[in-house]
C-alpha cells in the first residue's frame, strides 16, 4: 500500500531534537570526538601570493622534541589524482596565492606543533603577482561553468532598443565586496589511519560528509567505502563546509604517515580566511527601462566576479535577473577575473545574495525616478510565469509577501522624499526589497529505513545538521511518512557510512532527505505494512520529479526596513525590520523561524559591516580575524521579526516544502541600503555602508 501522509508533526512547532545535548554541552563537534591518541598538525603556509618555493629549512625542526612529522613539497607522498588544483597538496613546489598550505608538522601537542611550523625557514623565487580586482581588468573571461548553473550568458528581445526607447531608466554600477564565511565551530579535521584494515576515518566539520568521503579517496587512491567521515554535530558552515578543502587532504596525507595516530587539525581564524573559500567581490552593471506606468520593458544585469587563477569558482550573480521580475527584453552576463588570490566558493546564497542588491537597488532608484511606490513597482513587474523557462510556477506569492510586508510594517502613507524625518541627532528612513531564490533538490540521496523491536524504525542517511535543525526536520518528516509518533524514530544521520546524501546547502537538504525519507517510508509500508517484523528493511534513493521540469518552484520574501543615521557621525543603526516569506509548508517554526532571522542578520550585516580587505601589494587578506572583520552582536540587531504564509507546494516536495536556509539574506541588504538613502539622500551603490562614506552626504 502507500501511506497517506497526514502532517501532523510536519508543521508544528516543538524544540530541537538535539537541544538538550547542545545545551548541556553534550553534542560532540569534530574536534571533540574521541578519536584516540592525538597528533596535531600546524601548517607551513606561503608568505608571497606567486612564485616558487626554492627551498625550505626543516632540519633543525625535525629534531624538536614532540614533532613527529615534517611534511614538505620534497618528501610528501605521490597523491593518485591531482586533477582538482585545490586538492594537489604538496604536489609540486608552485604557490598560487598568499596562505596556500606549502607544509605541515605534526607534533605531540598543538603549541608544539605550531611552534615548529613557526620556525621553518622558506625561500622563494618570487614573481610578480597580480590580486587587484576590477571589472575592466583585461584578463576578464566568460567562465566554463557558472556554479553549476547555465547557460552562461542570455538574452531575449533587443535590450538596447528597449532601453533607448524606455520613458524611465535607469543605469548604475553596485558592488559588493570580498566576504569570509565565518562559523561559530572553524573547519576543523581529525583524521586516524589505521592500516591493518587500510581504512581511514575522519572527524569532520562539513555540510556533506558523502563527498568529504569520495573526494579523499580519490585524491589518495583509495575506494570510497574505506574512508569514513562522521560529522553529526556541525557548528555552522554558511556554504563554506559544502565541500572538502585542501586541509582535509592535508590531514589525510599526515594521517597515513603516522598510522594509528589521530592527526587533528583545527583551522585558526587567520588561516579560514584563506583556505576554505570566501564570497568573492562583485560589480553589476544593472540597467533597467519601463514604459510609462512603470513596467519593465529591459533588464540588463552584467556581473563581474573574482576567481582564483589555479582555480575557477564562478559567483553567478546575475542569474537571480532573470527570474525574478517580468520584462520582454532581457540580457545578463557573467565576467570572471582570474588573480593570484585563494579560491572563492559559497557563502550563503552565492550569487542571488550580491545580484539581488544589485537589482533590488536599481528599482528602488527606478521607483523614485518614475515617482512610483517602491512596492507597488514590485507589484507591476510580477511575473505570472517564470521568465527564464516559461514554465508556471509550481506557487508564486510574492505580491502576497509584498502586501502583507507593507502592513505589518506601517509602509503606507509613507512619504517618498529622502532626508524628511529626523528624530533628534538621528535622520529616519525606512527601504524595502524583494526576496527570491531557487528551489532544489539534488538527486543521488539514499535512505535505508529498518524495523526495530517494540515499533521503532530506524531511518538513516549521511544528511548534515548545521545548525539548521536536520535532527529535527527529519524526525519529523520520518514519524509523519510512517504514521507513527517521532519518538519511534531513530534517526542516523552525519556519516559517510550511512546511505550517501547530498549537501546541506543551496536550501535543498530538507527538501532533498525529506523527500527521500517519504519515498522510502511509501516502499517500505507498501512493502511490510504497517507492523513489520523487526529487520525488515528498504534503502531507496531520490525519486524522480518530473514536475519539477514542467514547473518552476521557488521561495519569494520582502524585506521591510527602519534605519536610523547618525547625522554628526554617519553611524547606522536598524532599529526595526519585518520579513514576509513564501516557502510552502514549513516543517518547523523555530528552527525555520531561526534561519529567517539568521538570513536576515546576515543581510544587516552584508550592508553595513562585512568586508574584507585585501592588501593588492601583497596578495593578503589584513583584515584576518575577528577583532577586525566585523558583523553584528547582539546590540546591533534590536526589533526584528519574520512571518510567513499559510500554504503547501505540493509540486515542490512531498512535503510542501520549500528551501529556506538562504532566502532570508537575499535582498535583505538592498533594502537597508534603500532606507539609508530614504533617510539620508545619499545612494551608496557599493558595500558596506560606513561612516566615511555616508559623511560628505551628511547636512552641515
Amino acid at each position: 500500500m502507500t501511506a497517506v501522509h497526514r502532517w501532523n508533526r510536519v508543521g508544528a512547532d516543538g524544540p530541537r531534537v538535539d537541544g538538550e545535548l547542545k545545551v548541556r554541552g553534550e553534542a560532540p563537534y569534530a574536534y571533540e570526538q574521541d578519536a584516540g591518541e592525538r597528533a596535531y598538525l600546524a601548517p607551513i603556509r606561503s608568505t608571497i601570493a606567486r612564485g616558487t618555493v626554492t627551498t625550505m629549512d626543516v632540519d633543525t625542526v625535525r629534531t624538536m622534541d614532540g614533532v613527529l612529522l615534517v611534511l614538505t613539497p620534497w618528501n610528501a607522498p605521490a597523491l593518485a589524482d591531482t586533477s582538482d588544483a585545490e586538492f594537489a597538496v604538496l604536489q609540486d613546489i608552485e604557490v598560487h596565492f598568499h596562505g596556500e598550505l606549502i607544509g605541515a608538522v605534526v607534533a605531540e601537542t598543538p603549541e608544539i606543533a605550531a611552534d615548529a611550523a613557526a620556525r621553518v625557514t622558506v625561500e622563494y623565487d618570487i614573481r610578480t603577482q597580480d590580486s587587484a580586482f576590477f571589472a575592466d581588468h583585461p584578463a576578464a573571461y566568460e567562465p566554463d561553468d557558472l556554479n553549476g548553473v547555465t547557460p552562461v550568458d542570455e538574452s531575449v528581445g533587443d535590450v538596447d532598443a528597449a532601453l533607448a526607447a524606455a520613458v524611465h531608466r535607469v543605469d548604475e554600477w553596485y558592488s559588493t565586496p570580498e566576504e569570509h564565511n565565518n562559523p561559530m565551530e572553524p573547519h576543523a579535521t581529525v583524521a586516524r589511519w589505521e592500516p591493518d584494515s587500510g581504512t581511514l576515518t575522519m572527524y569532520d566539520s562539513t555540510q556533506v560528509a558523502s563527498s568529504v568521503s569520495y573526494e579523499v579517496a580519490r585524491v589518495l587512491g583509495m575506494d570510497t567505502g574505506d574512508v569514513r567521515v562522521v560529522s553529526p554535530f556541525v557548528g555552522g558552515g554558511f556554504g563554506s563546509k559544502g565541500s572538502p578543502h585542501a586541509h582535509n587532504v592535508l590531514a589525510a596525507m599526515a594521517a597515513r604517515e603516522l598510522p594509528g595516530r589521530a592527526v587533528t587539525f583545527a583551522l585558526t581564524r587567520r588561516q579560514m580566511f584563506e583556505i576554505v573559500g570566501y564570497r568573492s567581490p562583485t560589480v553589476s552593471h544593472v540597467q533597467l527601462g519601463t514604459d510609462a506606468d512603470g513596467r519593465l520593458t529591459a533588464l540588463a544585469h552584467d556581473s563581474f566576479s573574482q576567481t582564483a587563477r589555479v582555480k575557477e569558482f564562478a559567483e553567478n550573480a546575475s542569474t537571480v535577473s532573470r527570474s525574478v521580475y517580468a520584462t520582454e527584453s532581457r540580457r545578463t552576463t557573467h565576467r570572471m577575473v582570474p588573480l593570484d588570490v585563494p579560491i572563492p566558493f559559497w557563502m550563503r546564497a552565492p550569487g542571488e545574495s550580491p545580484g539581488m542588491f544589485a537589482v533590488e537597488t536599481a528599482l528602488d532608484e527606478l521607483a523614485h525616478s518614475a515617482g512610483i511606490d517602491p512596492v507597488e513597482l514590485r507589484i507591476r513587474n510580477d511575473a505570472p510565469v517564470d521568465p527564464a523557462s516559461g514554465n508556471p510556477w509550481s506557487s508564486r506569492r510574492l505580491v502576497e509577501c509584498l502586501r502583507r510586508g507593507a502592513e505589518v510594517f506601517g509602509w503606507e502613507g509613507r512619504d517618498p522624499r529622502p532626508a524628511l524625518r529626523r528624530d533628534g541627532r538621528w535622520l529616519v528612513g525606512t527601504g524595502m526589497a524583494s526576496a527570491y531564490y531557487p528551489h532544489l533538490i539534488n538527486p543521488g540521496t539514499r535512505v535505508s529505513i529498518r524495523a526495530l523491536p517494540e515499533g521503532r524504525y530506524a531511518v538513516s542517511t549521511a544528511a548534515a545538521d548545521i545548525g539548521q535543525g536536520a535532527w529535527t526536520a527529519l524526525t519529523a518528516i520520518a514519524a509523519d511518512a510512517l504514521g507513527v509518533d517521532p519518538d519511534r524514530i531513530s534517526l542516523h544521520i552525519g556519516d559517510s557510512a550511512l546511505p550517501r546524501a547530498a549537501v546541506a546547502g543551496g536550501s535543498s537538504g530538507t527538501a532533498t532527505w525529506g523527500t527521500t525519507i517519504v519515498a522510502a517510508a511509501e516502499e517500505f509500508r507498501a512493502k511490510y505494512g504497517d507492523d513489520p517484523d523487526i529487520d525488515d528493511a528498504v534503502t531507496t534513493r531520490t525519486p524522480e520529479l518530473p514536475q519539477l521540469e514542467r514547473t518552476t518552484p521557488a521561495s519569494f520574501g520582502a524585506h521591510f526596513v527602519e534605519v536610523r543615521v547618525d547625522a554628526d557621525t554617519g553611524e547606522v543603526r536598524v532599529p526595526r525590520m519585518r520579513s514576509v516569506y513564501s516557502v510552502g509548508r514549513v516543517i518547523n517554526p523555530r528552527t525555520v523561524r531561526s534561519q529567517f532571522l539568521g538570513g536576515m542578520i546576515m543581510g544587516i550585516s552584508m550592508a553595513l559591516q562585512e568586508h574584507s580587505v585585501r592588501d593588492a601589494r601583497f596578495g593578503h587578506i589584513v583584515t584576518a580575524d575577528l577583532a577586525q572583520y566585523h558583523f553584528p552582536v547582539n546590540a546591533d540587531i534590536e526589533d526584528i521579526d519574520a512571518q510567513w504564509l499559510d500554504e503547501s507546494d505540493d509540486v515542490a516536495s512531498p512535503m510542501g516544502s520549500r528551501g529556506a536556509g538562504e532566502i532570508g539574506i537575499v535582498g535583505s541588504a538592498a533594502a537597508v541600503g534603500n532606507a539609508v538613502w530614504h533617510a539620508t539622500g545619499a545612494r551608496l551603490r557599493s558595500l558596506p555602508i560606513q561612516c566615511d562614506a555616508l559623511l560628505p552626504h551628511l547636512p552641515d
